[in-house]
């Protein structure tokens, strides 16, 4: 895409907290207090979107808009430019006899600003400047005494100073107009250390009336978000890190670089480099000179390597280097310096010519093959890499990708070895003898680069990979059998066919005799991949026979992986024994666990504490649970491992949460495994999660986004997991119930009917099954439901409630007693306040029902406020409506509806706390924080932060003097 109208990005993401701020200023200007709202940012960084969506807003509430902006002419420019613009629209809107009319016909001073006013008296004088801005001031008055002004002046970075005069006059008289919201824009990246507007910014912002915010750049989260509504289909994981990283967050860039097909493009349109490049070609030629040294370095270059590269003394760098950190093209960062934005480098590398493009990138390698030191500690080897490639060098390029992609494996960036991997094969074919000058065969480099992949959890390289070492494999059995088991595992990990022949063949190729650790290798993941699938039987026997290679080989790594199965393929889970852990399965876990611990097997370790996690949640362990994910959530960080496994290990640790209740941290936790760009199948599992909560909360729209990626998954086609397929099952008849769909619901659980002969197809049918039945009118409707019950397992005390549940709704549908209040002790006692609360509710309908009012209202107390506290709309909304209609509602609450997170968040907000600033003291992302405003904003009935927070002190909700902006 090129970039849009006036450089403005056509989508508002990320936002909200400073779009609150104009529109509670605006707010406060309609109850008859001026304001003024000065915004900063960089060029790009969303300051013109976010006036034009709040100009609409202010539109919309009765204000006149009056628009001024600056001209890029310097600040000794076109003298009063934004106010002769305001002026002459408000000829064309008024005429000119209406604008004398306001000012009582004396409008001679107008004259300066406009021909329209005839000519001016007088010299123009500091007298005359003076009743000129008076006049000014007299215009908008009489303007706002008819209706509330938003005066916009936009890039006051390029105002001259009679302008920034005025304009500081203005602000300063604002007690003398009622109704006026005065909005000024610049960009914060223009202002170097003497720009005029520096001091002026610092002085207004000292005013009581007035308030200043800087905008900062997007999150990965937001810039998925904006590519998505720029493109209008969600972009992958990958293609969100790939906008993200070059475009550093700023929404502008992240539009520019966007290609029809939503890809990115690679090279920087033309509109984009002008805008880039604008504040370089200002500066200096010797400065403009080291910035061409500077750009073929990287983002950030230490000041030794620049001085080494250039070759200039201290005195001659420092002397061109000033004017680049004074115009903020670069700016200062510990002993070196960092371009202002990647995109900045990137323009100016682009402009090198072929000649110095090779030349520059030689000078830069061959210092730092004579000196490593002029980079940080484990950088050498990618920065030798990256300018021998870049030189054109083709045997440096290959010999430097080999080192460089050893480092990475030692520091465990799987993503960067394998980026350096595939170079070395790219390059293989160009460099004579390049087996001798790395020292391992081509069948090697591929075989590195698919471990790499599989690391680095990109199992669609992984399969290319795997797929041409095949193709070029000369006989070796054995390291066959490896690629086929990694192309196996890799085909399983994205739901692709051919899994399970990999996987067989791989067994196949690996004699049974003698016992070898190969073969146990192959047959553990024969049976991993299997185990609750297609083939519990088969994954039984490869299982069992995996572990006698593993023992008589002496193989305790494969011998670990199959007991981490065999746990996951027993009868009976021991979910009764979690108390104390103890048991066969509890066994089997700890004796996989020391064999990890005794080996350092970081991979074995975290597969580990995904099973006992697994585990302590099914019975109803949840807090155990999630004390155990998290550890090894942060150990999958520490290895490297967090896009695969630690994503696997926050499903647990989410669901555990989300089980107590703790609704706010699960989604904290899936928001962190998705910026991860985890494998499709985590994914899945996470977007559902998200719906599940969601839907509880009322937001449908993402129950419905759980269900369509979920579907998009076919992985259920391939190996049929009920893990993964019946919780799938579970939300959509909950949201189908939800939108009043009965037969929809119905209609969705029928896949849960048949009886499946898993080990774990009790856990993950009753709760799909205790949905289906809330949604059954008749024993008709129930019956089928009821038939595949009575063949079911109770597995420990979660499965028990879940149990409950269902024979409650069948007693329900039934006519007979159903036992609520059994059902609400039994999720009382695992701590599930959800459940709990929805039991409740169910337990006042059949009071109710039976005339038994006060129980009725009793059970409602406690469901309303756990009902609250977990911010469960839909709940909430149906037990507020059962209260009025038994007279046991209409008295607000204390904290007005507000869950705890909620009240913290106001607590902070009142305190005048911005979004990322409240983030960051509760620890949570900016965008929860978001959702939580509104949903205060929407609770207190209130339109803006300034709002909630008067309304907070007023109700009572905080208490008596805390710190409040209000």
């Amino acid at each position: 895409m090129d970039v849009g109208r006036a450089g403005v990005c056509p989508v508002l993401v990320g936002r909200e907290t400073e779009l609150d701020a104009l529109d509670g200023a605006f707010t406060e200007v309609l109850a008859g207090t001026a304001r003024a709202v000065l915004l900063g940012g960089e060029a790009g960084i969303g300051k013109s979107r976010l006036t034009e969506e709040f100009a609409g807003r202010a539109r919309a509430r009765g204000a006149r808009l009056l628009l001024g902006g600056c001209l890029e002419l310097g600040v000794d420019g076109f003298p009063f430019a934004p106010f002769t613009a305001v002026l002459r629209q408000l000829v064309r809107e008024l005429g000119t006899d209406g604008v004398a009319e306001l000012v009582g016909g004396r409008t001679s001073e107008l004259a300066r600003l406009l021909p329209e006013f005839g000519e001016p008296e007088g010299d123009g004088s500091g007298h005359h400047q003076a009743r000129l801005f008076e006049l000014v001031l007299t215009l908008l008055d009489r303007l706002a005494q008819r209706g509330p002004v938003v005066l916009l002046i936009e890039d006051a970075h390029w105002a001259d100073r009679s302008s920034r005069d005025l304009l500081a006059f203005l602000v300063r008289n604002l007690g003398a107009v009622a109704a006026l919201m005065v909005v000024v824009t610049y960009r914060s990246d223009e202002l170097h250390r003497g720009h005029p507007l520096r001091p002026l910014l610092a002085e207004l912002d000292r005013l009581e009336r007035v308030s200043r915010h800087e905008l900062d750049r997007l999150t990965r989260q937001e810039v998925g978000e904006l590519m998505t509504r720029l493109h209008g289909t969600e972009p992958s994981g990958r293609r969100v890190e790939a906008f993200f990283t070059r475009s550093e967050g700023n929404p502008l860039f992240v539009e520019a670089l966007m290609e029809t097909d939503g890809d990115i493009a690679c090279e920087l349109p033309e509109s984009l480099r002008d805008l880039l490049l604008a504040g370089v070609e200002r500066l200096p030629e010797e400065t403009g000179e080291l910035l061409r040294v500077a750009g073929a370095g990287s983002v950030r270059i230490e000041h030794r390597l620049l001085a080494a590269v250039s070759g200039l003394d201290e005195r001659a760098l420092t002397r061109s280097l000033r004017p680049a950190v004074e115009s903020n093209v670069l700016v200062v960062e510990g002993e070196g310096y960092r371009f202002r934005h990647a995109l900045i480098r990137e323009a100016i590398h682009e402009d090198l010519l072929p000649g110095e493009h090779t030349r520059l990138h030689t000078r830069y390698a061959e210092a730092l093959e004579e000196d490593a030191t002029l980079v940080p500690p484990g950088r050498a080897a990618a920065e030798l890499a990256h300018h021998w490639y870049a030189a054109h060098n083709l045997e440096w390029a290959l010999i430097s990708a080999w080192k460089a992609a050893q480092e990475a494996d030692r520091a465990a960036a799987y993503a960067e070895e394998l980026r350096m991997r595939e170079r070395v094969l790219e390059l293989w074919e160009r460099v004579p003898d390049a087996e001798q000058k790395i020292g391992v065969t081509r069948q090697e480099a591929l075989r590195r680069a698919v471990w790499a992949a599989e690391w680095a959890g990109d199992s669609e390289r992984g399969i290319r990979l795997a797929t041409a070492a095949l193709r070029e494999m000369d006989g070796d059995v054995l390291s066959q059998a490896w690629l086929l088991e990694r192309r196996g595992r890799m085909r399983h990990q994205l739901g692709r066919k051919g899994w399970l022949e990999d996987l067989h063949e791989a067994v196949r190729l690996v004699p049974a005799e003698p016992p070898s650790p190969d073969r146990a290798q192959v047959l553990a993941a024969l049976a991993q991949h299997l185990f609750l699938g297609i083939g519990v039987e088969e994954a039984r026997r490869a299982a069992e026979e995996a572990l006698e290679a593993a023992r008589a080989a002496d193989d305790p790594k494969s011998e670990a992986h199959v007991l981490l199965t065999l746990i996951c393929l027993m009868a009976e889970p021991n979910y009764e024994n979690a108390t104390d852990q103890a048991g066969e399965g509890w066994d089997l876990l700890d004796r996989a666990e020391r064999i990890a611990l005794e080996m350092g097997a970081g991979q074995l370790t975290l597969r580990a504490a995904i099973n006992r996690s697994h585990l302590l949640e099914g019975s109803g362990r949840h807090a155990e649970a999630i004390e155990v994910a998290a550890r090894g959530i942060e150990r999958a960080k520490d290895i490297g491992l967090f896009c695969i496994q630690g994503s696997f290990l926050s499903i647990n640790h989410a669901e555990s949460l989300h089980s107590l209740g703790r609704w706010d941290e699960a989604v904290e936790v899936i928001e962190r495994a998705l910026e991860s760009d985890p494998p499709r199948a985590h994914r899945a599992n996470l977007v559902l999660l998200r719906g599940e909560i969601g839907l509880a909360r009322g937001e449908h729209a993402l129950a419905e986004r759980g269900l369509e990626v979920a579907y998009q998954f076919t992985r259920w086609e391939v190996d049929r997991r009920l893990q993964e397929h019946y919780p799938v099952l579970r939300l959509e008849v909950g949201l189908r119930l939800a939108e009043g769909d009965r037969r929809a619901a119905l209609t969705a659980l029928e896949p849960v009917l048949t009886a499946t002969g898993r080990p774990d197809d009790s856990r993950y049918a009753w709760p799909v099954l205790a949905n289906g039945a809330a949604a059954c009118d008749t024993v008709l409707e129930l019956e089928p439901l009821a038939a595949r019950a009575a063949g079911m397992a109770v597995q420990g005390p979660v499965q028990r409630a879940w149990s409950m549940t269902f024979h409650a709704e069948s007693a329900r549908c039934r006519g007979r007693d159903p036992r609520w209040d059994a059902v609400a002790d039994a999720w009382g006692e695992l701590g599930q306040p959800y459940p709990r609360a929805q039991a409740l509710h169910r337990a006042a309908e059949h009071a109710a029902a039976a005339g038994e009012r006060a129980r009725a209202a009793e059970r409602l107390i406690e469901a309303a406020a756990l009902a609250r506290d977990l911010g469960a709309a839909t709940l909430l909304e149906a037990i507020e409506d059962l209260r009025r209609r038994l007279g046991a509602g209409g008295r607000a609450t204390p904290a007005h509806g507000l869950t705890a997170r909620e009240l913290e968040v106001l607590a902070r907000l009142a305190e005048g706390g911005s979004n990322r600033e409240i983030a960051e003291a509760l620890f949570i992302s900016a965008k929860t924080v978001s959702v939580h405003v509104s949903n205060i904003l929407g609770k207190l009935g209130v339109s803006s932060r300034t709002e909630a927070a008067a309304a907070a002190h007023r109700l009572g909700i905080l208490p008596a003097g805390h710190p409040s902006v209000a």
